[in-house]
């Protein structure tokens, strides 16, 4: 297909920045500001961060760029695109399946996650009015079990940031999805930053820099490199259909590598800074670095609380965390929009209109499973860690190995040459496309299933 036609069918990227930042975008989010700074904390600090970095460049890359370059040259929807590829190189129709796959997941995970996402909306509420200030660790804990148990609250947040991503991904391409990273990705970065010099004049600054940056490979165990793997994998948003969706909107003329490299660098760097403001504040204030999930919504808000201006800052830290969420809920239900304008002959706007319908409705089940644990569990888990078990450890990483083994081994060396450009560099993408993705992806899987 050629531009002009993708152009026609749904829009294009206007350039290769507006690529960056909308994959960075879809690639930065909750895990980057909320999920890498705990497990940092529980995984010993920088010995883990490096073998984090690691992985991305080894794992994470390599599978970026085979869904860039599959979705540049497909110019369809997830499902369509590997229809379409699978047929031209003489495979099965069940490559397909493969699309829907990542369409599915993350439908779902966008479910779940906009459920979270919405306590960042109340976090900033909270912080804004003062509600937080001089707050003790029994408060604070008290204030985030209340949130999570109360369905009427949820179901308010919940709403308002499904209605936000709805109304961005209806304008479409060029005014929806690229406007709002266009100012959501600087502002999001300049926040970061702010909050970074902020946490850097704290007394705790030399002991959180040195937690984060200075390796200590005696807290590192077995565990703590898969779930640098893992975490690796999930954090640029691969296997959801988000990066192959976008990739369709490239221009040709744009270095797949090369963007590629800068989006994975930002996703880094982001949940570096995130790490930079956080731990500072961490230890000036005596808190335990490894407090899990927890630490965003229970103890960070503590040390924001006991500070000069804190709600000031705790404020624009939950409004850094809502922008990474949106940016990232945004590519989550693109490809599911873009199938059913292609294949339902739906209007973009409908079609944004009845996925975000369907999401928030199946979310509603997540809110249940937070505000009434007890009565919305299937076995041994809630609703929601059912999703989330089903997604994250299943269905992305299948999907993921699933990606590399098709553009590794179906598709010839010729066509993904021709689209990665590579020169002599392009054995080394093959060769971990090939073999170190599948079997590193192949990890994670193994280890999800042996959670079951």
């Amino acid at each position: 297909m050629s531009e002009q036609e993708q152009r026609l069918i749904h829009g294009q990227w206007s350039s290769r920045m507006a690529f960056i930042l909308a994959a960075s975008g879809s690639a930065i989010g909750l895990g980057n500001i909320w999920k890498f700074p705990y497990l940092v904390g529980e995984n010993g600090g920088g010995a883990f961060v490096l073998i984090y970095m690691l992985c991305v460049v080894m794992l994470g890359v390599p599978i970026m760029m085979a869904e860039t370059l599959l979705g540049r040259k497909g110019r369809r929807s997830p499902v369509n695109t590997l229809l379409n590829l699978a047929r031209q190189a003489g495979a099965g129709r069940l490559w397909g399946q493969v699309g829907w796959l990542g369409v599915v997941a993350g439908f779902l995970i966008l479910s779940y996650y906009s459920v979270i996402a919405g306590w960042s909306l109340a976090y900033i509420f909270k912080m804004s009015s003062g509600f937080m200030n001089q707050v003790d660790a029994e408060k604070a804990r008290t204030a985030f079990l209340a949130l999570q148990g109360s369905p009427e609250l949820q179901f308010i947040w919940h709403s308002l940031f499904m209605i936000a991503t709805v109304s961005i991904v209806s304008r479409g391409v060029n005014r929806g999805l690229e406007a709002a990273t266009r100012y959501l990705m600087p502002l999001l970065f300049i926040m970061i930053l702010a909050l970074d010099l902020f946490a850097l004049g704290s007394e705790g600054a030399g002991q959180g820099l040195s937690f984060l940056f200075k390796p200590d490979f005696s807290r590192l165990s077995g565990e703590s490199l898969m779930i640098a793997l893992g975490q690796a994998f999930f954090s640029l948003g691969l296997g959801m259909g988000a990066i192959m969706m976008y990739g369709s909107y490239l221009p040709d003329g744009v270095s797949i590598t090369r963007a590629s490299l800068i989006v994975a660098g930002a996703d880094t760097l982001i949940a570096l800074l995130a790490g930079v403001a956080i731990f500072p504040i961490v230890f000036t204030h005596h808190l335990a670095p490894g407090m899990g999930p927890g630490l965003i919504f229970e103890t960070l808000p503590i040390a924001f609380g006991k500070m000069p201006a804190g709600h000031l800052f705790g404020t624009i830290f939950f409004v850094l965390v809502f922008f990474a969420a949106i940016t990232s809920a945004i590519a989550l239900i693109e490809p599911t929009v873009a199938w059913l304008y292609e294949n339902r002959g739906m209007s973009r706007e409908s079609a944004s209109l009845w996925s975000g319908l369907a999401c928030w409705l199946v979310g509603l089940g997540t809110i249940q499973s937070f505000s009434d644990p007890l009565h919305w569990r299937i076995g041994d888990k809630s609703l929601f860690e059912w999703l989330d078990f089903v997604t994250a450890e299943l269905m992305l990483p299948i999907g993921g190995i699933l990606i590399a083994v098709f553009a590794g081994w179906v598709l010839s060396a010729e066509t993904t040459a021709g689209e990665l450009a590579l020169g002599s560099r392009y054995r080394l993408w093959r060769f971990a496309i090939r073999y170190l993705a599948p079997l590193g992806v192949g990890l994670i899987l193994l280890r999800g299933v042996g959670g079951m």
